[in-house]
């Protein structure tokens, strides 16, 4: 069932994303004049087709939902009537060609809006942005972060919840700023400015960055109560139920869930004899953590949440949730924000400074797509946006076979004054096609071996 939730929720945002895509080749297409044979969401064996006549586009849906495409009459690709001719894409101007070839692109740019923007309406249910103990020899400690300070703003950036403020700062550093300006509100009720400082080894990846800024969220201290049990974990395994209250492991007592999660991460692999209180009968249980990679270590996860009782839970939940017509401009500097954020990660990659690990393959869009859904129509709506975003902006990229690649000829086109000849297109878009296969391979090994650990 896991497995079908993950596929149906992957298969959502791959054919809402690629209809949205094609839509804008086809609409320019239609007006400027052009005529569309085929419009395809999918590809392989065609499920349903309609058409009113010979002379209208065929619109298809087809079996493997990883793309799509739209057909247009086009002398390049095979005998046109002398009927079709002037409605041929290649006797198009550059202006007219390059008009079509963006729109696939720049549609995936205003979905992202849009879907921001719903999501800025809808609203999101978040956690104040109080941060929690703040670790030795991390770059939050030193610019002077404590406990209990609540982040009011990132370079001036409003940040009522606390995964807003932790992505502004994520994002300002991929982005290159090597000075974040944190605005905190004190435990004393004073507001100050403090100053993260980073380095080029601090971003070489999300993994990396977050262990070395230290920065936590506040949490109270809790009774080591499991609240929710996952399925296929270790909790599970090993008989742990909703409501149980840990009460030693191995014969030392656990005063509260922090303590439980420490002893927990430095045994991957170890049993632990634990001392239950269920309903009041104590019960003994035996549990062996998964291992789970982090970084270049491993520690220690059983796959159980704690019990926050609901006065706490109240208490440092706050709702983020903007007017329709102030969620539009937010909507539209934030798309802009990852889209940047995105083309600024892929050159680090390019030139060696951030990690492969920062792609995700299919694999790892299906699971992100299965977990958002389930956090919720805004998480979910939130996740769309973002790989609309990273499609528009990879499409853009100056790559043969990519959408920016025929641009770039166009481009080129323009500037000689006669079309590019064929074989030169044929040569680039070979080596495009192998670049785009290498990308693809690693971002899918990295899938799998995500996959694995």
């Amino acid at each position: 069932m896991d497995l079908l939730h993950t596929l149906f929720y992957f298969v959502i945002v791959i054919g809402v994303l690629v209809s949205f895509h094609e839509f804008g080749h086809y609409w320019v297409a239609r007006k400027v004049g052009v005529k569309v044979i085929r419009f395809s969401v999918g590809f392989g064996k065609v499920l349903w087709k309609y058409q009113a006549n010979p002379q209208t586009t065929e619109y298809v849906i087809s079996a493997i939902p990883l793309g799509g495409y739209v057909k247009m009459v086009d002398e390049r690709e095979g005998d046109v009537s002398s009927a079709d001719l002037p409605y041929a894409f290649n006797r198009q101007s550059v202006w007219a060609r390059s008009a079509i070839v963006a729109a696939g692109p720049i549609f995936n740019l205003i979905l992202a809006t849009l879907l921001l923007w719903s999501v800025f309406v809808i609203g999101e249910l978040g956690v104040k942005p109080v941060i929690g103990e703040v670790l030795p020899n991390t770059i939050a400690f030193k610019a002077g972060f404590v406990e209990g300070d609540e982040i009011l703003s990132v370079d001036d950036k409003v940040t009522p919840i606390w995964s807003e403020a932790l992505n502004d700062i994520v994002s300002e550093a991929i982005n290159g700023n090597k000075e974040i300006k944190v605005t905190v509100m004190q435990s004393d009720g004073v507001s100050m400015d403090k100053s993260l400082i980073l380095n080029d080894e601090d971003v070489i990846s999300p993994e990396t960055l977050y262990l070395s800024l230290g920065l936590k969220p506040w949490s109270p201290k809790l009774k080591p109560i499991i609240g929710h049990v996952l399925p296929d974990s270790a909790a599970l395994a090993a008989g742990l139920k909703d409501g149980d209250l840990i009460v030693s492991a191995d014969g030392e007592l656990v005063p509260d869930w922090m303590h439980w999660v420490s002893l927990v991460k430095t045994r991957p692999e170890i049993a632990i004899n634990l001392l239950v209180d269920r309903a009041g009968v104590q019960i003994p249980i035996t549990i062996t953590p998964k291992k789970v990679a982090i970084e270049q270590s491993f520690e220690g996860k059983i796959g159980a949440s704690v019990f926050v009782p609901d006065d706490i839970q109240k208490n440092m939940q706050v709702e983020y949730k903007l007017s329709p017509l102030d969620a539009l401009p937010v909507a539209i500097k934030a798309t802009a924000y990852y889209s940047v954020s995105t083309l600024k990660m892929l050159s680090k990659m390019f030139v060696g400074k951030a990690s492969v690990e920062n792609l995700s393959g299919p694999i790892s869009i299906a699971q992100y797509a299965g977990q958002s859904a389930n956090m919720g129509i805004s998480a979910f709506l939130r996740f769309m946006a973002l790989v609309s975003v990273s499609l528009g902006v990879l499409n853009l990229l100056p790559v043969p076979v990519l959408d920016g690649g025929h641009l770039m000829f166009f481009a080129l086109e323009g500037l000689i004054g006669r079309p590019v000849p064929q074989k030169i297109q044929m040569v680039f878009q070979q080596i495009g096609m192998s670049l785009l296969l290498l990308l693809m391979s690693v971002a899918m090994f990295m899938d799998v071996q995500r996959l694995f650990h």
